[in-house]
């Protein structure tokens, strides 16, 4: 008999039994579950719903499965559909009768959406300490990058020469961006929906407020049937995922056209590539093609949630089973790629010489000339005609713009003179960007100074709040 099963006068189908079960992947929530519960128990006990030894036994009981689980000698049944009435039917066989008073107050609708908002806000912390750990990869690489100099690119065709310090930097400040969004998603995970009941809240003299201060949230959600339909959080931890894994995607994508022979920028360490079955003298950038390759099922996983809510009438309904498998799959794909990602910047070898061959031979500084001719006087649109002749001239005779006599660019303009092969150099060109934000050394100087600022910031607030997690957790356990 399901422990719903008063009116019922027959069992589920064994079909339906196993296509509606969610515990072969909700059985994960096991510990947010009985936090939940142990918050839940002791709310009624103050509130005088529940005697105090009542409470006390549940509390023992719901403790000591929690230390089964942990030491893996709990078995979950399907028969018993989710982690929820598992743990209940667990906590029955444990003490007997009393731990049916457990769900007093409660539904398996508030009930569930507790478990996932103490599971994401778990995993908010762990995401945002594996971001700052590659944030600070790729910072220290490019502290000792700022003098390498390396193509800049649009259209993946060389347009002009940074510091490949600063290119390093754009994927700091865009996973700095990562990091702020989950930190402002904290606000609205960690709300509390228990209380809410099935969809209308109860009619016990509950303290939903209490609730919530006991499992270190900051909050209620304000209506009950809001607070058991809202996957809000659920879309937006995914949506910011996807997002991030678009970052991710895009730094791995340069990571194998540079590591290509055709690049040759930078070499992947041993330990992060892998060979060929048929051809000996292959390395393939395995790691980066895959991180790339797993954006596709981070987003589906966000298309396939917005679809799943997309008509769903207020409250709960059961298609709202299928949020919790693309929140576990986005969560456990992003922990894997910046698990790896960090150590496979700090190990990586740059190739500073072969960069610098790079913007020795192009027209990078093309530009540069332009900019040169209008500060001589010369509107720009002419300028840009001029240079563009120049490179023209180049191409067909097979040589770069430093190449060419003074007497062969005067001919082209009277405006130029001998310093134009000072101005045009690599290291020129790249200094001369001396603007906020800009690729010149000094620039990259104050990016660096803010980067360290912002990645102090995000360790105090991270500080605080694994802190505060943990002593909850560790509490509500003990």
């Amino acid at each position: 008999m399901k422990l719903w099963g008063g009116r019922f006068t027959k069992p589920t189908n064994q079909l339906v039994d196993a296509y509606t079960a969610s515990i072969s992947f909700d059985k994960r929530l096991a510990v947010h579950d009985v936090m939940g519960s142990l918050a839940h128990v002791e709310m009624l006990k103050q509130c005088h719903i529940l005697k105090t030894n009542e409470a006390a036994e549940i509390q023992a009981g719901l403790k000591k499965i929690a230390g089964k689980i942990a030491a893996g000698q709990v078995q979950m049944h399907a028969e018993h559909e989710d982690i929820h009435m598992n743990i209940e039917k667990l906590l029955i066989d444990e003490i007997g009768t009393v731990g049916g008073k457990l769900h007093t107050g409660r539904s398996r609708n508030d009930q569930v959406a507790l478990d996932m908002r103490l599971y994401l806000r778990e995993e908010l912390l762990e995401l945002i300490a594996l971001l700052t750990k590659l944030q600070y990869a790729l910072t220290n690489t490019a502290k000792e990058q700022i003098d390498t100099l390396m193509p800049g690119y649009t259209h993946l065709q060389r347009a002009q020469p940074v510091s490949f310090a600063h290119h390093l930097l754009a994927y700091v400040f865009m996973l700095q961006r990562d990091v702020e969004r989950l930190q402002d998603s904290w606000k609205r995970v960690n709300q509390s929906p228990l209380g809410a009941g099935a969809l209308a809240g109860t009619t016990f003299p509950i303290d939903r407020q209490l609730v919530s201060e006991l499992l270190g949230m900051d909050g209620i959600c304000d209506n009950s049937l809001d607070a058991v339909s809202d996957r809000d959080f659920v879309v937006e931890f995914l949506a910011n995922g996807s997002l991030m894994i678009a970052h991710l995607s895009r730094l791995c994508e340069e990571l194998v056209l540079w590591s290509s022979a055709e690049f040759r920028f930078i070499e992947l360490d041993d330990e992060f590539c892998t060979g060929s079955s048929m051809m000996p003298q292959k390395k393939n950038p395995d790691v980066a093609e895959l991180i790339r390759g797993k954006s596709g099922r981070v987003y589906g996983n966000l298309m396939g949630m917005l679809t799943t809510l997309k008509g769903l009438p207020l409250a709960y309904n059961k298609d709202m089973q299928e949020d919790k498998e693309g929140m576990f799959d986005t969560a456990d794909t992003l922990n894997g790629a910046l698990s790896l990602l960090a150590p496979m910047i700090a190990t990586m070898t740059v190739n500073k010489e072969r960069m610098q061959q790079a913007i020795r031979d192009d027209f990078s500084n093309a530009t540069d000339l332009a900019d040169y001719l209008v500060a001589k006087g010369l509107p720009f649109r002419k300028a840009h005609a001029v240079v563009g002749q120049i490179v023209l001239y180049c191409i067909q005779e097979n040589v770069f713009i430093l190449d060419l006599p003074l007497d062969v660019l005067q001919g082209f303009s009277s405006l130029i003179a001998a310093d134009i092969y000072q101005a045009l150099t690599s290291t020129a060109v790249v200094n001369a960007r001396n603007v906020p934000g800009g690729t010149a050394t000094n620039r990259i100087q104050v990016q660096l100074e803010k980067v360290d600022q912002l990645l102090a910031a995000s360790a105090c607030w991270l500080k605080e709040k694994e802190a505060r997690i943990t002593s909850i957790k560790e509490g509500a356990l003990s």
